[in-house]
């Protein structure tokens, strides 16, 4: 890539977290984190150069990621949306539109491969 392309990862768990910050970084994309919905929130207000939200579904605090998803798209329409859960499968109508899931464990490769896809598409 060649301009670095601003990501935020939303996870509670701190491993995971760190694991997919990791790829993330060696992809050549500008990470940002939080471990929940309102620390998310308080990133994308500050930051307008995300592009891209990666979240968990489950998480506590005052909103899951599939509300956060909503909010986002609600509030940030740019931000392009990847959900992620180990513990349930989400149908597409779940989602805003033209989020994606992965189920845990997700292959980074696919990851990666999607996240480019939701940069290529046009903007909303």
């Amino acid at each position: 890539m060649t301009h670095a392309v601003s990501v935020l990862v939303v996870e509670d768990e701190a491993l995971i977290r760190m694991d997919i910050v990791d790829q993330l970084e060696r992809e050549g994309f500008f990470v940002f984190e939080a471990a929940n919905a309102d620390q998310a929130i308080a990133v994308l207000d500050a930051e307008p150069s995300v592009r891209i939200m990666f979240t968990d579904i489950d998480m506590p605090g005052s909103m899951d990621g599939l509300k956060l998803a909503a909010a986002v798209r609600h509030r940030f329409p740019p931000v392009q949306i990847i959900v992620t859960s180990g513990h349930r499968m989400v149908e597409i109508s779940e989602m805003p539109d033209g989020s994606v899931f992965f189920g845990k464990p997700y292959q980074h490769a696919a990851v990666m491969a999607s996240m480019r896809q939701l940069l290529a598409a046009p903007p909303r």
